[in-house]
């Protein structure tokens, strides 16, 4: 979770070009393509000392089939601003071309911008988060949107005993972090996950066959830096087919900039890397 964020009052626009290149077939046996996008989008953000609210405007280059987001996103002070890995995941939902009527779980769903988008495709979505903040932003989201997504409350799968669904994506916290556990409040629960940035990835890993009907598919972004051999081996390890998909560099992010030397220091960063890069995770279940 790694973007800039600069105060503005930029429109959203966007410029779609087609890749050439196809990239074989989608999770529901359709050809999926890629895309390449560019855009730039504004979220309403409330400040603690403005609760009337400021604009955000966060510009990143990623990879997908349709502008990214439609209108303002709001959130509430503590909940993750949508940046690159969450336009990232956005397009990596597109390629694979989500039918209506699809069953769609949305993990760590922050504000519920990839929850929208997924409904706006027509997917039928339901939203977690365990932020108090964070379901509130996305509720709120998902009312101005005019579109039915189910946002729960909840520690990842707690909320959804016996549900399963057809698709399931995230974009959990995964940054590396000078702390053994998740911290229980503040901005930093929302990117902080451990000494290896790997707690709540591992348990989405564990979650995913259970929380998947036969076939379906699993989308997760995280950072390069959160070992994605050992998230790939997991999952396969569970019985899922599982792979990196795709990759993306992006700059590094405030967050990730003040841990250079302590992330160097651990051996999670080689000295001379100047970007950080992005992975997406695709895994079916059999």
């Amino acid at each position: 979770m790694a973007g800039h964020q600069l105060t503005g009052t930029a429109q959203p626009e966007a410029l779609m070009v087609p890749s050439p290149l196809l990239t074989g077939r989608s999770w529901n046996g359709r050809p999926a393509q890629k895309w390449r996008h560019r855009t730039g989008w504004a979220s309403l953000t409330p400040e603690p000392s403005d609760a009337r609210g400021t604009v955000v405007t966060t510009n990143d280059t990623a990879r997908t089939g349709a502008k990214l987001w439609e209108g303002r996103i709001l959130r509430l002070p503590g909940v993750y601003a949508p940046q690159a890995d969450s336009s990232f995941l956005t397009a990596a939902m597109h390629s694979e071309l989500i039918l209506p009527g699809t069953e769609l779980l949305d993990l760590c769903t922050g504000t519920g911008a990839v929850a929208l988008q997924a409904a706006r495709l027509g997917a039928r979505v339901t939203a977690v988060d365990i932020s108090r903040r964070a379901v509130a932003s996305a509720r709120l989201n998902a009312a101005i949107a005019r579109l039915p997504v189910r946002v729960h409350r909840g520690d990842l799968m707690s909320s959804l005993p016996g549900r399963s669904f057809d698709v399931l994506v995230s974009n959990p916290p995964y940054v590396p972090a000078p702390s053994l556990s998740l911290p229980r409040r503040g901005a930093s629960r929302a990117w902080d996950a451990g000494l290896d940035g790997r707690i709540l990835v591992d348990r989405i890993c564990d979650a995913a066959p259970g929380a998947l009907r036969p076939g379906g598919l699993m989308l997760m972004v995280h950072s390069g830096l959160t070992c994605p051999e050992e998230t790939v081996r997991r999952l396969s390890r569970a019985g899922m087919n599982a792979s990196v998909s795709d990759r993306m560099t992006i700059p590094f992010g405030p967050v990730t900039s003040r841990r250079l030397s302590w992330l160097r220091e651990r051996g999670l960063m080689p000295p001379d890397m100047s970007r950080e890069e992005l992975v997406m995770i695709r895994a079916q279940k059999e």
